[in-house]
């Protein structure tokens, strides 16, 4: 069974034939998505209310941010294993340096996770080391450093003024939330609309063709580890603003969080497709699928079993649509 789509395609040219499997693929996470909210909605009245998809929607942010990034590095054919830690050392940056001055807080913060990202990037060039395992060591050493900056303490602060950042709200929802949105649609644009987003998915897509075209693979790749350093370099100020301290801790676990949320929401794991979009949308998934456990009375060890059927199925949609392209 296929649709055909109704694209503004001249006179006379062939159009395209969506199946079944392609509408799913693009789409289906949207699909799944509602068809979630709907189902919990019906199971219980708490879950459709506008306190409950606030804290949702705060909840999401840390993780949200993560995802996106990372996003735009599968995308561009690459993992980033490292961003839980970049927002760990971020956050004890930012807290270190709050009561100084909660401007130069934000901007230390983020640019630590710049900085470390540049460094994943530099790194990956020189060593010409696989990704998954270059990040997963850089997360370790990452790791190393927050440790060396605190000696596994909680480093506190009084700012009024750096803590308003996380709490504070603005129209119903965090002023956290909105960075988090207004991040997001930038780098939605980023990649639909500019000649650097293109060259993410040119790379990811085919390294070697991207090559052969003029474009620059490692600068691509290490742009890629900046923005995702960026990323949690500012998921890291928002949780120590949020939580008024910075910790070892901040991070632990966040960054399989986020290439889960991001698979889940429709990447490619083979580089080359995806869209921030869905990485929002596969966070959102992700969080309301535990909000659900929890609102529904299931036991909270099935969650884990279901984050595990999802990216399996995400996967394999993923191999079989490529198999039929």
């Amino acid at each position: 069974m296929t649709a055909t789509s109704t694209s503004n395609a001249p006179d006379g040219a062939p159009q395209r034939r969506w199946s079944v499997r392609d509408i799913a693929a693009k789409y289906g996470i949207l699909i799944a998505f509602a068809l979630l909210v709907i189902g919990v909605g019906l199971g219980n009245d708490l879950f459709l209310t506008a306190r409950n998809w606030s804290n949702l929607s705060d909840q999401s942010v840390a993780v949200g941010l993560l995802a996106v990034g990372v996003t735009v590095c599968i995308i561009a054919g690459i993992f980033d294993l490292s961003t839980g830690s970049i927002l760990s050392v971020s956050a004890i940056v930012a807290a270190q340096v709050a009561e100084v001055s909660p401007a130069f807080a934000v901007v230390l913060g983020i640019g630590t996770g710049i900085g470390l990202g540049l460094v994943n990037g530099g790194i990956m060039a020189y060593t010409g080391v696989n990704s998954f395992i270059g990040t997963l060591s850089t997360a370790f050493v990452f790791r190393g450093i927050a440790f060396l900056l605190t000696g596994g303490a909680i480093v506190q602060y009084s700012s009024d003024s750096f803590r308003s950042i996380g709490t504070s709200d603005f129209l119903g929802l965090k002023v956290r939330v909105w960075i988090f949105i207004a991040v997001a649609v930038v780098l939605g644009l980023m990649l639909s609309r500019t000649t650097l987003g293109r060259a993410f998915y040119a790379v990811g897509g085919n390294a070697e063709a991207a090559r052969l075209v003029g474009i620059r693979i490692t600068s691509v790749k290490t742009a890629a580890y900046v923005i995702s350093g960026f990323c949690a370099g500012l998921a890291g100020v928002l949780t120590a603003s949020k939580n008024g301290a910075g910790s070892i801790e901040n991070g632990v676990g966040l960054e399989l969080q986020a290439i889960t949320a991001a698979i889940v929401g429709g990447t490619s794991i083979f580089g080359g497709e995806g869209a921030v979009w869905r990485a929002v949308v596969g966070v959102l998934f992700i969080l309301c699928i535990g909000n659900a456990f929890i609102l529904l009375g299931i036991d909270s060890e099935y969650e884990t079993l279901a984050e595990g059927v999802l990216i399996l199925a995400a996967v394999s949609l993923d191999q079989l649509v490529r198999r039929r392209t």
